[in-house]
């Protein structure tokens, strides 16, 4: 092994750093830590385990890192992907920096003024850069490294083949600068090459089960996204629970999708959307689905007093955010609307309906008719919130001087007449 200048080493424990001379990387230390990033991505380490297990690893074996970046891009209703930095004065810390679109607008000049994007371009694999060159080319990052007295930059890019494509995610970037004066010498290129391959690797297995649980929870649900991920995919695969369940839906949305212009129907449902779950999962709610306007979730708790309060609290919370976004959209000379909202306490399926090759994780059975149906009588109550009395009694005594009974009205599809309540706002 060939001896390298001595640089401050960090311990695996993540400790104080440890001044030693340390030997140039060969085969086996590659082989070595190629093997960790293998182990660590079937056991399921997330990414800022294993860039910071990776540097730590590297660096001990004698690879001059002091900066790393892992950049990939995700399939994220919000997020078009994440970055991963690393930096050697805190070897245990990883930063993770979650970006938007980069398609127009200042992201999008900035990332045509990186290193990565300059790869896309030539359709090269490997970047690299002396810092302390005389005249730096006008990308980013490289006055930042310069400023922290970094001498070299290499930036590599992973591609994926086209069956590999998951949304935008068709690569995985990387990153590594160095303070060594003498730069990264030609065998810390070869085992950069080698090791960021793996690294890769890793990285977008873990990256593939964050989508996953993302895709799941985005479309199912967080509690029905749990229980698929977790195994529960199986046609008629359902349980019987108790819950409150919440069925809500648009005043006049009918009307205002015949009278709107079409490319104003979208942002109204997703404004009014997002004022109504941001409320129900802000109090523990699952939605499990979206019909239209209307919105379908769950309270399921084992005591039904939470769940009943828990629902009330998510609906008050949602009508003052329907009211802000009405002040918001009016000031706009937009259309506004508001929501009516169905309660009801009961028993329910909840599980996989359908067919072998369309399954559907949801609640079924009379009292998600109940919900819907009670919803539907708002109108003709004259009230944005009716409950059953099934709720009122699943509130407990406690609640009940806070109902006020509208009456009895006949329901669709329901055999006798049913007594509603809503809250009394007298006090």
């Amino acid at each position: 092994m060939l001896l390298m200048p001595i640089f401050p080493k960090y311990n695996l424990a993540g400790s104080a750093p440890v001044y030693k001379i340390a030997a140039r990387m060969d085969d086996a230390d590659v082989a070595e830590i190629a093997g960790w990033l293998i182990d660590s991505g079937l056991a399921g380490k997330s990414e800022t385990v294993l860039l910071s297990g990776f540097c730590r690893r590297a660096r001990a074996a004698g690879l001059p890192v002091e900066r790393a970046l892992v950049l990939v891009d995700t399939l994220h209703p919000i997020h078009e992907g994440r970055a991963f930095r690393w930096r050697s004065d805190a070897p245990d810390e990883v930063k993770i920096i979650e970006y938007g679109p980069t398609k127009e607008g200042e992201a999008a000049e900035n990332w045509r003024r990186s290193s990565f994007y300059r790869l896309i371009e030539s359709g090269e694999r490997l970047y690299r850069q002396r810092l302390d060159a005389p005249d730096l080319p006008p990308l980013t990052t490289f006055d930042e490294l310069r400023a922290d007295d970094m001498v070299d930059y290499v930036a590599l890019i992973h591609r994926f083949a086209a069956d590999g494509v998951i949304g935008e995610m068709d690569c995985v970037y990387t990153s590594w600068a160095t303070d060594a004066p003498a730069g990264f010498a030609e065998e810390d290129i070869a085992a950069l090459r080698r090791l960021s391959a793996a690294l890769g690797l890793a990285v977008k297995s873990a990256s593939l089960a964050r989508i996953a649980q993302t895709l799941v929870e985005t479309y199912l649900g967080r509690d029905a996204g749990r229980r698929v991920l977790s195994g529960s995919i199986g046609r008629g695969a359902a349980e019987k629970i108790r819950a409150v369940i919440w069925y809500s839906d648009l005043r006049g949305y009918t009307q205002i999708s015949d009278t709107a212009p079409p490319e104003q129907i979208i942002p109204l449902l997703n404004d009014y959307a997002d004022a109504v779950i941001s409320a129900i999962s802000g109090e523990g709610g699952d939605v499990l689905k979206l019909i239209g306007d209307g919105v379908l979730a769950i309270f399921a708790e084992d005591e039904p007093q939470h769940a009943c309060a828990r629902a009330l609290a998510a609906a008050e919370t949602a009508q003052r955010h329907v009211a802000a976004l009405n002040t918001r959209r009016a000031g706009a000379g937009l259309p506004t609307t508001e929501f009516y909202l169905g309660l009801h306490a009961g028993a329910m399926f909840y599980g996989n309906i359908g067919s072998v090759s369309r399954l559907d994780f949801t609640v079924v059975g009379p009292a998600v008719n109940m919900a819907s149906r009670i919803a539907a009588m708002c109108r003709s109550a004259e009230q944005p919130l009716l409950l059953s009395a099934a709720f009122v009694e699943a509130a407990g005594a406690a609640a009940r001087p806070g109902f006020v009974s509208v009456g009895r009205y006949a329901l669709r599809g329901v055999g006798r007449a049913q007594e509603l309540f809503t809250l009394d706002r007298r006090g």
